[in-house]
């Protein structure tokens, strides 16, 4: 399988063990050229030793995985060199300044330094860091370190980038300047795989995702098809010092499904009227109507139990 058949990553029967505990049990999926695909789960459903496993750092104990047309990981490191990863912590050299972290990363992959040159003030402007190149790392925020890595990830001008829970720990603004920057490089054909717990970045960014829990996949589709198929469309959260008595006394009979967390009754419903109207003549509640989203699909396939 090659790139020119659309196909930027293939895995199939894919599995990994560390000693007895399995954490990959035979995930299969593909990611198509120009598509942003997301690897949604819990704490250690397996996500990160995927992509360790897709990037030829760790062997597999079974399985196949093409990358860019190369197999791996016979061939990783002829793959990695088309590949751009942002990764979950910082890695940025704090003894270097903005343009020198970009002119090393860039001659890792044996780029030319013309050709180094020449892409930084690109990047920079679409990290939105043009007036910070001669700045120390050390003097940056956390969102423009962020935004340094991505513009990082791009040096090498990557037929795949892969990014790993790229906007943890960010302020709203700094999040949305990165998915802004991630719509830029869709529009223009780029190919994303990317694992996040924030389920409104999923959302905005995905055309498709795939939940994984204990190493296997539970589902796989778009977005807003993955939904409709799992989640009743209407979703009511009561709260309040009387939730949980209106929920035992009222709300299990008029909802089609109901999950109690904390002091929070979740009603999920195809019809949320009669909901809507008991609530309003209850006493003691306040309550929330809203669509159902992805984080209530998540939550439905994977459970509300902290996870470590």
């Amino acid at each position: 399988m090659s790139v020119t058949d659309g196909v930027v990553l293939a895995v199939s029967g894919l599995h990994k063990s560390y000693g007895d505990n399995e954490v990959v049990r035979g995930l299969d999926f593909q990611i198509q050229r120009g598509e942003c695909f997301g690897l949604l789960g819990p704490n250690g459903a397996g996500k990160t030793t995927t992509l360790r496993c897709c990037l030829g750092l760790i062997d597999p104990n079974a399985g196949n995985i093409t990358l860019v047309g190369e197999p791996v990981p016979k061939a990783a490191r002829e793959a990695r060199i088309r590949v751009g990863v942002v990764p979950q912590m910082d890695n940025l050299d704090p003894d270097f300044t903005v343009v020198e972290n970009l002119q090393i990363y860039g001659r890792y992959f044996r780029l030319p330094d013309a050709i180094i040159e020449q892409r930084i003030p690109r990047l920079l402007d679409f990290a939105g860091l043009a007036s910070k190149g001669s700045s120390s790392i050390r003097t940056l925020s956390g969102g423009m370190k962020r935004r340094l890595i991505l513009a990082r990830a791009l040096i090498n001008d990557p037929e795949l980038l892969i990014l790993d829970e790229p906007t943890t720990g960010l302020d709203p603004q700094a999040r949305h300047l990165i998915w802004d920057g991630l719509r830029q490089l869709l529009t223009q054909g780029k190919t994303i795989l990317l694992t996040t717990h924030f389920m409104d970045e999923a959302e905005r960014l995905c055309s498709r995702l795939a939940v994984i829990d204990h190493g296997r996949m539970i589902a796989c589709d778009a977005p807003r098809a993955l939904i409709a198929t799992h989640v009743e469309p209407e979703v009511i959260e009561v709260y309040g010092d009387e939730a949980r008595a209106w929920a035992a006394e009222r709300g299990r009979s008029l909802a089609d499904r109901m999950e109690i967390a904390g002091e929070t009754a979740f009603c999920y419903a195809r019809d949320a009227a009669p909901l809507l109207a008991d609530l309003a003549a209850a006493r003691g509640v306040r309550y929330l109507h809203r669509p159902a989203n992805l984080e209530d699909l998540f939550i439905k396939l994977t459970g509300r139990e902290l996870r470590d």
